[in-house]
């Protein structure tokens, strides 16, 4: 590993204004040709330590085919595969799930070719609106980290307000309304399974409106010059129900499942769906979150991966929600508290991406 230096009198917050207002994102430093990253991309050693992944190249997450979900004879064995890996992994991929690869490989160009444009022409959508609207930024954390990683983002709110059309970069626009459209559809099938391997009725979590508030995630991670330094994204579990990703065919991700990290390599044609905290909440813990991570680049291509997180969009009318009275008993008692839409915001808005934060909140300790 490289040497990590600390120039004295360094002041960071100086530095992370600067960096911002520049509007360049790490694309545009990379593209500059440095050779060493800025101090405020420099992780902590604690960060750094296991910058690998586990030594069984064997192991990775469930591949699942949802060729025959229609079928009566391989539904049941598809969604005990979707509930094994939601309990035990908390990440799986699948396979033939109806949108076309066409539509998969045209949705990532044209996130890489608005990443692949001069910075002067992106940095009119620069900017910091996290909750609404369409964001391009650098680490959409930057001001509430205490590290930045080494990746843009393209961000926009499709649901429950969807944005105009004009709002959307041209040079993607047409991608992203039609990728919003096909992920919709996966996504209730997806919480089909999910509802069944609970043993409620497969239109419960679709009735919730767990598809219906969504925010769609470009993610540039370009070449890193010192990606011993830094990461592409820390170890985080994601907030929200489901997040669905497709990602192009640079590797990084990782998935922590037995107490080491295991790399997520990229199938054509597949799309990776993980639970998200608030999934792990409503099952009572029958579904897991699990932490994920994203190393820094060190291949010339940059990855890219288009992240769909859902979430609920109504919430019950008391303002309250928590895990489903159908899946407590005095067996199986909650788990975790009853919160409110408030605090689930503030918890997300209030520092930089974790790992749990709001389930250790709402944890009721036995």
């Amino acid at each position: 590993m490289a040497a990590i230096t600390i120039t004295s009198g360094y002041d960071r917050a100086k530095a992370v204004k600067e960096f911002d207002e520049s509007k360049i994102g790490v694309k545009g430093l990379s593209d500059s040709g440095i050779k060493t990253i800025p101090q405020i991309f420099i992780h902590p050693p604690q960060t750094l330590s296991d910058l690998k992944s586990s030594s069984n190249k064997t192991t990775s997450i469930p591949l699942i085919d949802l060729s025959n979900v229609a079928s009566p004879n391989h539904r049941p064995n598809i969604i005990n595969q979707i509930k094994q890996a939601a309990k035990t992994w908390g990440f799986f991929q699948i396979i033939n799930h109806s949108i076309n690869l066409s539509v998969l490989d045209s949705t990532i160009k044209a996130i890489e070719f608005f990443h692949n444009q001069p910075h002067e022409t992106k940095s009119k959508y620069y900017k910091r609106e996290e909750g609404r609207g369409v964001m391009y930024a650098s680490n959409n954390d930057l001001y509430r980290t205490t590290a930045a990683s080494w990746h843009d983002s393209l961000q926009a709110w499709m649901a429950p307000e969807t944005p105009k059309a004009e709002e959307l970069p041209e040079i993607c626009r047409k991608e992203m309304i039609e990728w919003d459209l096909n992920c919709v559809g996966v996504a209730e099938v997806v919480y089909e399974l999910l509802s069944e391997g609970l043993g409620l009725e497969s239109g419960k979590l679709k009735e919730l409106s767990f598809a219906e508030s969504r925010v769609l995630v470009g993610h540039c991670y370009p070449y890193c010059p010192q990606p011993d330094l830094t990461m592409g994204i820390t170890p985080h579990t994601d907030p929200g129900a489901i997040t669905l990703l497709l990602q192009n065919q640079v590797p990084g991700l990782q998935v922590e499942h037995g107490g080491e990290w295991v790399d997520v390599n990229p199938v054509h044609g597949g799309i990776i769906v993980n639970i998200g905290d608030f999934l792990q909440i409503i099952s009572n813990g029958e579904y897991k979150s699990v932490q994920h991570r994203v190393l820094a680049n060190s291949h010339e291509k940059s990855r890219i991966s288009i992240v769909m997180f859902l979430n609920l969009s109504k919430w019950r009318q008391d303002g309250y929600h928590g895990p489903l009275p159908e899946l407590v008993s005095s067996e199986k008692p909650a788990n975790y508290r009853d919160f409110t839409q408030q605090e689930f915001i503030d918890n997300f808005y209030s520092k930089g991406i974790d790992t749990k934060s709001f389930i250790d909140k709402v944890k009721i300790q036995t």
